[in-house]
């Protein structure tokens, strides 16, 4: 089914709380090589779900699989149905993606690419509905000031920040981000996953790939732990974060610590080990970050 055929009823979005996504004994293989393996996860609406671990531990083929872009054994169900069984159309309409790449090769302007996530609601919602969202995304993501500029000639930050619009603009229950901050300045990592929890808290399912430990321990709900394509723990920050964990699946010293947040909890820290010089580093095993595979 193409967009063009796309359902003309918006589907019902999970309940807050709900489950909006289950993975069960899913696996991935990859070149001849089993990349993830027996994954088990949930992703319940308003809820931040962090995909963390070491290079190559499989957060990005995991989260591809999750999405639908990617061919897995085991089961996926989305809004309670086989992720396999939606049209591209239904799926388009219930989950959104945001890849790592953000390569377009036309010369699409700013508010073109963001109105893209509208596509999948061409027969659902009127064009004047469809300008509102795409200027709040725009305003969100403080992509406003350059929305009549091309893609191509913006840096790498104000492209992840603009197809994150596009990806919010989509209006999906269910939202993937791999790595979203990775090109960004502190200010706008911190807009991105702030942005992220909002949409949450509204009643989305976010899961996130994320390397950074102690963003992970701020912004999500909920982790999963990676290693070689296996969980090694899952749970809130402060269950699978704790400094033996760390420091064994990253094969380098890290220390947790809590201190009182502004709110008047707890908030974790999470601070590796700094070598003393700069030969440590260069002798260290090949492997301590996990397989070779860059995450697939």
């Amino acid at each position: 089914m193409s967009l063009l055929l796309a359902p003309k009823v918006a589907p019902e979005r999970p309940a807050f709380g709900d489950v909006a996504l289950r993975g069960t004994d899913v696996s991935v293989d990859l070149g001849g090589q089993r990349i993830v393996s027996g994954i088990d996860i949930e992703i319940r609406a308003g809820e931040i779900v962090a995909l963390v671990g070491p290079n190559g531990a499989g957060k990005s083929t995991l989260l591809a699989a999750l999405a639908g872009d990617l061919g897995y054994s085991g089961s996926v169900e989305l809004d309670g149905r086989q992720a396999a069984k939606w049209s591209s159309a239904e799926l388009a309409l219930r989950r959104a993606v945001l890849r790592q790449d953000n390569i377009v090769t036309f010369p699409f302007k700013v508010i073109e690419i963001v109105a893209m996530g509208r596509a999948p609601w061409q027969r659902i919602t009127s064009p004047r509905e469809d300008e509102r969202i795409i200027g709040e995304e725009l305003v969100r993501t403080d992509s406003l000031q350059f929305a009549d500029r091309t893609f191509g000639s913006l840096s790498g930050g104000e492209r992840a920040r603009v197809s994150l619009a596009r990806v919010l603009a989509q209006r999906t229950g269910l939202i993937f981000l791999d790595e979203p901050t990775a090109a960004l300045d502190v200010n706008y990592q911190e807009l991105v996953l702030a942005t992220a929890r909002r949409v949450a808290r509204e009643g989305a399912a976010v899961c996130i790939v994320l390397h950074d430990l102690a963003a992970a321990a701020a912004y999500a709900d909920r982790v999963v732990l990676l290693s070689h394509g296996s969980c090694i723990a899952h749970g809130t920050p402060a269950e699978v974060f704790d400094s033996e964990t760390l420091s064994s699946v990253y094969a380098h010293p890290i220390r947790v610590l809590q201190q009182p947040a502004a709110d008047g909890g707890t908030e974790l820290h999470i601070v590796p080990e700094r070598y003393a010089d700069t030969s440590a580093a260069t002798t260290a095993p090949a492997d301590l970050g996990g397989s070779t595979l860059e995450d697939q």
